[in-house]
């Protein structure tokens, strides 16, 4: 059964203005309340009944610390309320709970050695082990405090568990915040993904406000599977980017292994397919399109970001599209599932329909495909001071 689904101390972008906050139903600023008198210390606030789709309205908890995803690890708790209270010290504390981590796993690993063929032996394999799924879990949790690090620098918190945004029996999420989730993209970036928009989830890029606020159904399956292919768009888009960066300063030619044929990502069809064929990069489903005109193997002008991509080879393709680590995959994983609902695989493989406004779908696909792009940089930061697992 398939299973629901680094960040450079540079984190600065521009963002626009939020628009306007008239929201449909009632939503919270923060997790924390007053403090106690006594200790200074924050109070938690009592949390409001969660209302379930078809029982009438519900709140749709929108918080500074209101993640799907609740940090499993003491490291990723600690980091929560370091980036809530002292968010200056964020990235330092981060780069000294890897550096720890590091040590720690180093510590077991190297206990275990030194134990050799002894009787303690398979005691300190047992425990390096432990230890290394205890960091694994931690480190998963730092590069989630990472990304969301990246979404409130923008001024957008990331959409709470689905089941919390149902209203009257309709899912709806507010506010939509597209201009600041666009904002993050140089323009022909942005022209690539609200193609990816349009072919998900059929909302065009001219559409009038009439037709964002459209009512639509889509199955539970299909949602989960446009959500988790998005990240893998942000994810791939950005080390596609960097690489085509990378080209054009080497100016490398351009070079094609298939025939003359060119391939392209297809994620109508890749929607298809069980979450972990496409978390695992297992990407077949490639279509051919007409090469471009070339002389002596390089185009007489500098090429396009879309042309470039649709270059791809299939080793290019699967190189730029999977997931590098093991961390990475776990993470798209865990927090799939806490956004799309507490049961399990159970959501993805359900035939149920979610009645829902193209505005809403918009908002889930830009908030994943920009998750997908944060996680691509929290990866490398992350690998650079602590080793990450190879996927």
């Amino acid at each position: 059964m398939d299973h629901c689904l680094s960040l450079h101390k540079s984190f600065a972008l521009k963002s626009l203005p939020s628009p306007p906050k008239s929201t449909p139903h009632h939503c919270f600023s923060s997790d924390f309340g007053d403090r106690d008198r006594s200790s200074g210390k924050p109070r938690p606030r009592r949390r409001p009944l969660v209302v379930l789709a078809g029982a009438g309205a519900s709140h749709c908890e929108f918080g500074s610390l209101n993640t799907p995803l609740e940090p499993r690890s003491s490291v990723g708790k600690h980091l929560s309320r370091v980036l809530q209270n002292y968010r200056q010290l964020f990235h330092v504390s981060v780069e000294d709970e890897l550096k720890r981590l590091g040590d720690e796993r180093d510590a077991a690993v190297d206990r275990m050695a030194l134990a050799g063929a002894s009787d303690e032996a398979l005691l300190h394999r047992r425990i390096a082990q432990l230890k290394e799924q205890e960091c694994q879990i931690a480190v998963e949790d730092v590069m989630y405090m990472l990304i969301f690090y990246r979404f409130s620098e923008i001024r957008v918190t990331l959409v709470p568990k689905l089941s919390r945004c149902v209203y009257n029996g309709r899912l709806e999420i507010w506010p939509c915040k597209d201009w600041e989730l666009e904002s993050i993209y140089d323009l022909e970036v942005l022209e690539m993904i609200k193609e990816h928009i349009t072919t998900v989830i059929g909302l065009r890029a001219d559409s009038s406000v009439t037709d964002n606020w459209a009512m639509t159904n889509i199955r539970q399956a299909h949602l989960g599977r446009v959500y988790v292919a998005s990240i893998l768009y942000g994810y791939f888009m950005k080390s596609a980017l960097l690489r085509h960066h990378l080209e054009q300063r080497l100016a490398i030619p351009t070079t094609h292994r298939n025939g003359g044929q060119k391939t392209f990502l297809q994620f109508p069809e890749m929607c298809l397919y069980g979450f972990r064929n496409l978390l695992s990069g297992r990407l077949s489903n490639t279509r051919s399109v007409p090469h471009t005109q070339m002389l002596n193997g390089q185009e007489t002008e500098p090429e396009k970001l879309k042309r470039f991509l649709t270059g791809f080879d299939s080793e290019a393709l699967q190189r730029c599209a999977k997931l590098k680590s093991k961390e990475a995959l776990n993470l798209i994983e865990n927090h799939s599932c806490a956004l799309l609902g507490n049961e399990g695989a159970g959501f993805f493989e359900s035939d149920e329909v979610i009645v829902t406004s193209f505005s809403s779908l918009k908002r889930l696909v830009l908030e994943a495909v920009a998750f997908g792009s944060f996680l691509w940089d929290a990866e490398e930061y992350v690998d650079a001071i602590y080793k990450l697992k190879e996927n």
